[in-house]
């Protein structure tokens, strides 16, 4: 099937063939018909699939299908919500593409950067908005965007903002929007909890997913390294070295090991950059930017950028950390073997990390290949004992109910009475001696009255 066949303008089909697009990926072909016969969608799909076009080519459609009168004000008609800034600028560089023929106006907004500049291209009126929740919820809370005018709502990777904790942003967003709306839910992964929460968000959706959720991109050969903890930073350096690798996306789980990795990478004569969450959106942007213009070989990154980073041609992804949420694992090694191309997944295993591979392989219902780096890696992987603590603590409760239970036989009515007693005595001794202090006290401060009379010292 070819794009001229699902319907598409002119002007559409124009700009996407300068792209590059021949024909549609299956997201692409299955999920435009049913968004232009105007029905709610829910869809998954493998990420670098083609999600981004699914959504926006038929919305493009519908808006540059309606009369549009130059001297009037542009007003909200698309609001496309995304988990990360990355994300957003992907899509709004996408959308920015497709409509380059169009007269369409698109804004994005995250948070990261200021917010007067966002409010001015409000105000001059947009057609399509990207938005990161927090953000978004930011300009509501001010005013300054107007939602009430709303025709399409699309949620790009749902189950990530779930994750990051939107969902009652989400929902705040969801209100102020027309319930007359179409609304699309894309996302890489799909859940039961997912299908559930989608249900108060659309009407009556369609569905499509074009593989099983979870699965892996045929076009990344994956494998996995065992390795001590202390070997892996060599480890990455030594196979960037000899591999001659030129453009290699690393991944950490903390920002804090982001940034050692990438100075540790620097010394060692390979040019990095770390993007995280503690990084100046501007920062991000250049990183991200001089990486793709392949002005740095590596770039370390953590989750936040596994949703936002679309290079077509990108050859290696490293897990220097494995997640531990194993979803996350599919998003990541996504990032290389997109639209069609070979890509390359290694991770590097520690003992630590022994149970997020056993979590991995058994979401992705796949066994990961072990490759051997002599004077590197391990043979196998000691899996730490989890039990251990749990069975200490479990002996020490018993013992000291064994204790306990040895010890109740010997309390009779005797030495109960005697406990009291003993008590009694304390109690008296205690009133006996606050008596004596205060007997004290009162007897210091008649002392220090006639000295401020000047009537003599203590020893009178």
């Amino acid at each position: 099937m070819s794009f001229t066949k699902l319907g598409l303008n002119p002007n559409i089909l124009k700009a996407i063939e300068e792209q590059g697009y021949t024909k549609p990926t299956l997201i692409q072909e299955q999920a435009i018909p049913k968004v232009l016969e105007k029905k709610d969608l829910l869809a998954a799909a493998q990420t670098g699939t083609g999600k981004t076009a699914a959504f926006t080519l038929p919305l493009l459609e519908f808006m540059s299908s309606k009369p549009h009168k130059k001297e009037q004000k542009a007003y909200i008609k698309a609001l496309i919500l995304v988990p990360t800034r990355e994300l957003a600028l992907q899509v709004f560089e996408n959308i920015q593409a497709y409509s380059k023929y169009l007269h369409l106006k698109t804004a994005v907004i995250f948070g990261g950067v200021g917010i007067n500049p966002q409010k001015a291209s409000l105000r001059k009126g947009v057609d399509i908005v990207i938005a990161t929740p927090g953000r978004l919820i930011d300009h509501m809370s001010q005013n300054t965007i107007d939602l009430s005018r709303v025709d399409f709502l699309v949620l790009d990777e749902a189950d990530r903002m779930l994750d990051m904790g939107f969902i009652h942003d989400i929902k705040k967003v969801v209100a102020k929007v027309p319930n007359h709306r179409q609304t699309l839910l894309f996302s890489a992964t799909f859940s039961d909890e997912i299908k559930k929460l989608s249900n108060s968000f659309l009407t009556n959706p369609q569905t499509v997913e074009v593989a099983r959720s979870n699965t892996l991109s045929e076009q990344v050969s994956q494998a996995v390294h065992y390795v001590t903890k202390e070997k892996k930073k060599s480890l990455l350096a030594f196979l960037i070295h000899t591999q001659e690798w030129n453009q290699v996306l690393v991944f950490t789980r903390t920002k804090h090991g982001a940034n050692r990795l990438s100075e540790f990478l620097n010394k060692n004569n390979i040019s990095s950059l770390a993007i995280h969450g503690n990084k100046s959106q501007g920062a991000r942007t250049t990183a991200l930017k001089d990486f793709k213009s392949k002005k740095i070989r590596v770039l370390v990154a953590t989750d936040i950028a596994a949703r936002g980073i679309d290079i077509e041609l990108l050859p290696h992804v490293i897990n220097y950390e494995l997640p531990n949420v194993p979803e996350d694992y599919v998003h990541r090694i996504g990032r290389t073997g997109r639209a069609g191309n070979v890509g390359e997944a290694l991770s590097l295993v520690c003992d630590e990390e022994a149970q997020f591979l056993e979590d991995i392989e058994k979401l992705t219902k796949t066994t990961i290949p072990v490759r051997d780096v002599e004077g590197f890696t391990i043979s196998s992987l000691k899996k730490p004992k989890k039990t251990s603590n749990t069975k200490n603590r479990s002996s020490k409760r018993n013992s000291s109910k064994t204790n306990e239970r040895r010890t109740k036989p010997t309390t009779n009515k005797k030495a109960k009475h005697s406990e009291k007693k003993d008590f009694k005595k304390e109690v008296e001794e205690f009133i006996d001696n606050r008596k004596r202090q205060t007997s004290k006290r009162n007897s210091n401060r008649k002392i220090t009255g006639n000295y401020r009379k000047g009537q003599g010292s203590k020893s009178k």
